[in-house]
């Protein structure tokens, strides 16, 4: 016999209802526990275990064979090991530098790192765009353009 395509019990549909609503719970709880780090601007770690807790929470919901006990371990655990990488990280300066990148500087007083900017795929346009979105109108009313370690483009113009 086939899977079901569109219905397969009442009783499936409650086990999703009640466990999905206790493991967002218990998830949202233990986000909150953990601080405000867990849940700041992204860097590449911080989108790993986001993505990972996202996919333990679907496989907790949807996947009959893992108990609700389980899944909220798995949880805890991964934002466990999150919490003792950043804690880790905060004191020491090697552990930082495993876990963050550096903030690379793209343009300098007007003028493109070409170098730096091949390295970290960024174009022309994203820096011209991140421009106009500050407010200025040329590369040459820029100070600088700096890449952060969350991906995001600051601008800091020349009367700052």
């Amino acid at each position: 016999m086939s899977d079901p395509l569109i219905f397969d019990s009442w009783t499936g549909l409650g086990r999703i209802l009640l466990a999905g609503t206790l493991a967002y719970g218990a998830l949202v709880a233990m986000l909150r526990v953990s601080g405000k780090r867990t849940l700041s601007k992204m860097n590449a770690f911080d989108l790993i275990v986001t993505v990972a807790l996202g996919s333990t929470l679907a496989t907790v919901i949807l996947n009959r064979s893992v108990p609700l006990a389980e899944g909220v371990l798995a949880l805890a655990l991964l934002i466990c090991l999150q919490y003792a990488i950043t804690w880790t990280s905060v004191r020491w300066p090697l552990a930082e530098s495993i876990v963050k990148s550096e903030p690379t500087l793209l343009l300098h007083e007007g003028c493109f790192l070409d170098d730096a900017m091949r390295r970290q795929r960024v174009t022309q346009a994203e820096i011209l765009a991140a421009l106009r979105e500050s407010g200025l109108d040329s590369p040459g009313a820029a100070r600088s353009v700096v890449l952060e370690t969350d991906g995001s483009l600051s601008v800091v113009s020349r009367t700052d």
